[in-house]
């Protein structure tokens, strides 16, 4: 089976190929923008005639698309989340070739939804925001084509690679630096909401599942279960053995929620100060009578506005809560998720951990 990927040097993009080019029945060529890309091509601005001319010449029987951007405004979304779509769509209906395209979406094309409510594919999709607009675009696109496709809708991609910027990026980042520094102790801001994590391999799996199948339509890929951003940065506090506190602001500055665990070696039965820690702990700053002020473990003042902000509000635009129903993807594709967020986070971890 010959397969052009789109995208490949993308975050969800490399893991596909990686899986791709693990099946000896796959020809993999991969298209995009980079240097190292089989051949080169910049689908925001190219034309439609031109990848007509290379899929006629290639003649590839799956088409995968994971190109497109998280980042930028909301022309800059448009143009290579929408316009790029826009592109493969009519270069496959004039081309020859008969392939079937996999699109990989998103999330936010959902938008809010209810706490404690799976999200199905037959949900209303109500974008909280330009990205998930442009995506929400895009599938409607590859919907409409009247082409063999299928568009997975991947939920919040976790493990290796996760980017920098991305709250668990930015959560292993604030660890990393307090865990090389010594400081004991940590204050993020924006843990409250609960998000569908999936591995992003089980993702590349569910892609490679779904060029083999003859499924069409939307399919969620996801977890099948919220999990809290505290909760998370727990977790990754256990696998990278910080043993220091983590402390909480459930939003925009405010007041503090309770710890995250405790310093390593401090008993319940210390005096405590108002944010659960000894008052009396070496290294820990607190505002007294001379208007001295408590520090955050980056050394700056431990006023709010001093927080590390892992993220608020969460940048997907879906609110509090999301959840995938995921029973369609076990369904049709017969896939379900198999690697545990604790190893996405482990994984995670590792690569921060490089900078130490």
């Amino acid at each position: 089976m010959r397969v052009l990927l789109i995208g490949a040097n993308g975050y969800i993009g490399r893991f596909v190929a990686d899986r791709l080019l693990a099946d000896p029945a796959v020809q993999l060529t991969a298209l995009g923008r980079g240097d190292d890309a089989d051949v080169r091509f910049d689908l925001a601005s190219g034309s439609p005639g031109a990848l007509t001319r290379f899929l006629d010449a290639v003649h590839p029987g799956v088409v995968i698309n994971c190109a497109g951007t998280t980042r930028g405004g909301a022309r800059e979304l448009t143009r290579h989340n929408t316009v790029a779509v826009a592109t493969v769509c009519e270069a496959l209906r004039r081309s020859g070739c008969g392939a079937r395209l996999v699109q990989i979406g998103c999330s936010s094309e959902y938008g809010p939804s209810q706490p404690g409510s799976s999200t199905a594919e037959d949900a209303v999709p109500r974008p909280g925001g330009p990205y998930g607009v442009s995506k929400l675009a895009a599938t409607e696109l590859v919907l409409g084509s009247g082409l063999d496709a299928v568009v997975l809708r991947v939920f919040s991609p976790a493990g290796p690679g996760t980017p920098a910027g991305s709250p668990l990026g930015r959560l292993a980042e604030a660890m990393r630096r307090a865990m090389q520094s010594g400081d004991g102790e940590l204050r993020l801001g924006g843990l409250g909401a609960q998000r569908d994590f999936v591995d992003v391999r089980d993702v590349a799996r569910a892609v490679h599942a779904a060029s083999l199948s003859a499924a069409q339509g939307v399919i969620n890929i996801g977890s099948g279960r919220a999990v809290r951003l505290r909760d998370a940065a727990a977790t990754l506090a256990r696998v990278a053995g910080y043993g220091g506190a983590l402390h909480e602001l459930d939003g925009p500055p405010g007041a503090l929620r309770p710890t995250i665990g405790h310093p390593r070696g401090e008993s319940v039965g210390h005096r405590a100060d108002g944010l659960g820690h000894r008052a009396d702990a070496p290294g820990h700053h607190r505002v007294d009578g001379m208007g001295h002020h408590r520090m955050d473990a980056l050394g700056h003042r431990a006023d709010p506005e001093h927080v590390i902000p892992v993220t608020y509000p969460y940048p997907d635009g879906c609110g509090s809560w999301q959840q995938a129903d995921v029973r369609t993807a076990r369904d049709r594709l017969g896939w379900r998720p198999r690697i545990n967020l604790e190893e996405s986070l482990a994984d995670i971890w590792m690569e921060a951990a490089c900078r130490i």
